[in-house]
């Protein structure tokens, strides 16, 4: 398998000449926790408050929000962050988004997604569901989905700079790992290996 370039190093390599670009380019891990807890808090209570939600309705409603991310994250990981355009316009986007964090994968602030980019996703993401769902079920639904995201963004934070004793965080830890220093073709849920298990691109661990 052929072996690209990786540093170790955990400072950022500039991509822009623009200052402006470059700082949006770069986030603190708290950020999104800053930004979309609230989130969260707010469309709950809107659940209960304003549309009179049941709790059981809400569990069901916000435990199919997480799921829904956990599909989410691998499809988008594989098939969008993954795909290997052929022009070079195309291949300067994919090293943007993607392609640099896989050669500079220690980099601190550039291991959760900028609200550059994570808050028109929410907002698109929010307008479908919306549409999908209606309001009755959106208020609980969307938060799930929001935690969801959360989880993976801060997990993926920590499994470049922390070590953990608990062997499910090791695993998971391991499994993200492999994706960057064995085979990345492989491994491509973060958060949660389980749709690389069922979709068969998991990795064949001794």
């Amino acid at each position: 398998m052929k072996k690209n370039y990786v540093s170790n190093s955990e400072e950022s390599v500039r991509m822009f000449k623009q200052g402006w670009m470059e700082a949006l380019s770069k986030v603190h891990f708290t950020v999104p926790l800053i930004l979309y807890v609230p989130v969260i808090l707010y469309c709950t209570w809107r659940a209960f408050a304003m549309v009179g939600m049941g709790i059981l309705p809400f569990i069901g409603c916000f435990a199919a929000g997480l799921f829904l991310w956990s599909i989410t994250e691998y499809i988008m990981h594989r098939w969008v962050f993954h795909f290997i355009p052929k022009s070079r316009w195309g291949l300067r986007l994919h090293f943007i988004f993607h392609g640099v964090h896989h050669d500079y994968p220690n980099d601190r602030l550039r291991l959760v997604l900028p609200p550059s980019v994570s808050i028109p996703l929410a907002i698109g993401f929010y307008f479908l569901f919306r549409a999908l769902v209606g309001e009755a079920y959106l208020y609980a639904f969307y938060p799930g989905f929001v935690l969801g995201y959360l989880c993976y963004d801060i997990s993926h934070y920590a499994f470049h700079h922390l070590n953990f004793k608990n062997k499910l965080w090791m695993k998971l830890k391991k499994h993200h790992m492999l994706h960057h220093y064995s085979d990345p073709t492989k491994g491509y849920g973060v958060s949660s290996a389980l749709w690389d298990k069922v979709l068969g691109s998991d990795f064949i661990k001794k």
